[in-house]
C-alpha cells in the first residue's frame, strides 16, 4: 500500500468527525449477488440504453470504473463488478481458481437477465475472460481485452527474442503516464485493503493457458505499447550498458505482444487489435477517449 493511503484514511475520519456525509459522484446504483450459494458481489449500475456491457478487474473494485462508465450510457447499459475477495464483496478463503472467478461473473449475467453483453477485462481480469469465451461463447456478445490478452504461461524461452540481463536496466524514475483514480476506488483502497492471501490467489489462479481456438465470440484487444522516448523518460540510461539493455528490452517487448497477437489472432481470426502508445496498465484512465471511440466502434460490428 502506498505512503498516501495513511493521509487518505485520516482525511476520511476527520470528515466522519466533521458531520459531513460522503457520497459517490459517480451516477450508479450499488446492489449485491448472490453467486456460488452465499457469496455477495457488488454490482454498480449506471443504466443506460443499449446493450449491456460489464466492467471486469483485476486488483481493483468495480468502482475504478466509475469516470469512464458515464460516459457510455448513450449506447450501453452499464455495469461494473467487484469480484471476490474485492472491496466491498465477499472475502472467502476459497473460490480463486480459474473455474469458480469466471463462473462467478456468469452467474451474475444470469441473475439480472443480461442478454449477449460485452464483457471489458483489464489486466489480470482478462482471465476471466478467457474462460467465459472458451466456455460460454454462445451467451456473450463481444469480449474487449484492455491490457489483458496475453499467454500468462509462457516463459521467455517461448518468445522470439534474446536474453538479456534486468539487472543492467536503469533505475525507474517513476516518469511513466500518471493516472488519477475515481474518489470512490480511492476510498475503497484505504477503507478496504486487499488481504495478501487472498491477492497470491487471485496471481496464482491467473496462470492458465487462454483457449482462443474456442472462441466463438468476437473480439477487440488493446494492448499499451512503450515509445522509446517514453522509456528514455522512465529509465534514463547513465552509461553505454543501460542503454543497450534499454534497446534489448524494447525488443522483448515487441517480441511479447508479436506472441501475444499473433496467437490470438490464429485463434480468433476477425479479432481487432489496438495498440496505445504509452499508456498507463489502467488504460480506461489514462486514455480514456480511445477506449470509447473503440469500444463504440467494436460495438457496431456486432450482430444483434
Amino acid at each position: 500500500m502506498n505512503a498516501t493511503v495513511p493521509l487518505l484514511v485520516g482525511m476520511y475520519l476527520l470528515a466522519g468527525q466533521s458531520g459531513v456525509v460522503w457520497r459517490d459522484p459517480s451516477p450508479h446504483q450499488v446492489s449485491f449477488v448472490t453467486v456460488d450459494t452465499a457469496v455477495r458481489l457488488e454490482v454498480l449500475d449506471w443504466r443506460g440504453t443499449g446493450r449491456p456491457i460489464v466492467f471486469v478487474g483485476c486488483y481493483l473494485t468495480a468502482h475504478a470504473y466509475d469516470d469512464i462508465a458515464p460516459k457510455l450510457t448513450e449506447q450501453f447499459h452499464v455495469y461494473a463488478i467487484t469480484r471476490r475477495g474485492v472491496g466491498a464483496s465477499d472475502r472467502p478463503s476459497s473460490g480463486y481458481d480459474p473455474q469458480r472467478r469466471a463462473t462467478d461473473i456468469l452467474e451474475v449475467i444470469q441473475s439480472l437477465g443480461m442478454q449477449k453483453p460485452i464483457l471489458v477485462g483489464n489486466s489480470c481480469g482478462g482471465g476471466i475472460l478467457h474462460t467465459l469465451g472458451a466456455q460460454y461463447s454462445d451467451r456473450l456478445g463481444g469480449l474487449v481485452y484492455l491490457d489483458a490478452a496475453e499467454d500468462p504461461t509462457l516463459k521467455m524461452s517461448d518468445y522470439d527474442a534474446p536474453h538479456f540481463d534486468r539487472a543492467r536496466l536503469p533505475p525507474f524514475v517513476g516518469k511513466r503516464v500518471p493516472v488519477v483514480f475515481p474518489q470512490a476506488e480511492r476510498r475503497e483502497m484505504a477503507e478496504r485493503p486487499m488481504h495478501p492471501a487472498i491477492r497470491k490467489a487471485i496471481v496464482e489462479s491467473n496462470n492458465i493457458k487462454p483457449e482462443y481456438a474456442r472462441f466463438r465470440v468476437p473480439v477487440l484487444a488493446i494492448y499499451r505499447r512503450a515509445t522509446l522516448e517514453q522509456t528514455l523518460k522512465d529509465y534514463p540510461p547513465r552509461n553505454e550498458q543501460e542503454r543497450a539493455a534499454l534497446d534489448q528490452a524494447g525488443v522483448v517487448e515487441r517480441a511479447m505482444l508479436k506472441k501475444w497477437q499473433g496467437d490470438l489472432l490464429a485463434g480468433v481470426p476477425g479479432t481487432r487489435i489496438v495498440e496505445l502508445q504509452d499508456a498507463n496498465l489502467y488504460m480506461f484512465l489514462s486514455n480514456e477517449a480511445d477506449i470509447i471511440r473503440e469500444v463504440r466502434a467494436f460495438e457496431a460490428t456486432l450482430q444483434r
